[in-house]
C-alpha cells in the first residue's frame, strides 16, 4: 500500500539526514511500529509518510501515486480522505465539545456542518466509548478521553491510514493501554496504522517492529 525507496529528508542546520536513503514497504491492513531512540528519525519518516512532510530525495507510494511528485492539491485530498494523522499532543480546541471537535474536519469557510456530519461525528464518539461525553469540552477530559477524541477526529471521515506519534506518550501506563486496544480494535476493522513509540512492550504488540537509528532502519 505504501512503498519508501531511497527516503531523504534533511533538516536546515543538520549534517546528516532525518532520514537517511530509507526503504520501506507498508502492506494494506497491517500494524507496524517505529521505534528508536530519541532523535533516530521515527517521527521526522512518520511525517513524510503521511505527506505532512515533503522529502528532499527518493520516491513514496501510495499505490501508485508518487506522492514526492504529487501536486499539493492530491496530497492534500490524501490528507483529509485516505490518511489521517493522532499525536503525542491532541490538539483539541478548548472551547469546543467533544462533539465540535470530532465535527472540525467536515467545516468549511461558512459550511455548517449538516445532519449526516453531525451523525457520522456522533458514531465516531461512540465508537471510541465517548458518546455520553459529546457535550463535554476538554478541559474536563482526562488525557486518555482527550486522545480518543482525537481518534476520532482524525478517523470521521472514514481515512485508511492512521498515523499515530506517539499517541500513548502523555499517558500513564493503564491509560495508554487503554488507547493502544483501542488502535488494534480498529486496526481489525481494517484501519492500517503507523505507529511511532518508544515504549518497546507497545511496540511488540504490533504485526511488524521497525528499529531506527541515525536516520536509518536497523531491523
Amino acid at each position: 500500500m505504501i512503498r519508501a525507496d531511497s527516503l531523504v529528508k534533511r533538516y536546515p542546520g543538520s549534517e546528516t539526514p532525518a532520514v537517511d536513503h530509507l526503504d520501506l514497504h507498508i502492506r494494506h491492513g497491517e500494524f507496524v511500529s517505529i521505534t528508536g531512540r530519541s532523535g533516530s528519525g521515527k517521527s521526522t519518516l512518520l511525517h513524510v509518510l503521511s505527506s505532512l512532510v515533503k522529502a528532499d530525495a527518493g520516491r513514496l507510494f501510495f499505490h501508485d501515486l508518487d506522492l514526492c511528485v504529487a501536486p499539493e492539491r492530491v496530497r492534500n485530498h490524501l490528507r483529509r480522505h485516505e490518511f489521517a494523522v493522532v499525536f503525542q499532543q491532541y490538539h483539541l480546541l478548548p472551547y469546543l465539545t467533544a462533539l465540535e471537535n470530532v465535527l472540525l474536519p467536515f467545516l468549511g469557510i461558512f459550511a455548517p456542518a449538516t445532519r449526516q456530519h453531525i451523525a457520522s461525528a456522533r458514531a465516531m464518539l461512540e465508537r471510541v466509548g465517548l458518546g455520553h461525553k459529546e457535550a463535554v469540552r476538554p478541559g474536563a477530559l482526562s488525557g486518555g478521553e482527550q486522545q480518543r477524541v482525537a481518534i476520532a477526529r482524525a478517523l470521521v471521515r472514514g481515512a485508511r491510514v492512521l498515523f499515530a506519534d506517539e499517541p500513548t506518550g502523555n499517558l500513564d501506563f493503564t491509560t495508554g493501554t487503554s488507547i493502544l486496544e483501542l488502535l488494534h480494535e480498529l486496526n481489525k476493522e481494517g484501519v492500517s496504522i503507523v505507529m511511532v513509540t518508544h515504549n518497546e512492550e507497545f511496540a511488540s504488540t504490533a504485526d511488524r517492529v521497525i528499529r531506527m537509528a541515525d536516520g536509518k532502519i536497523v531491523s
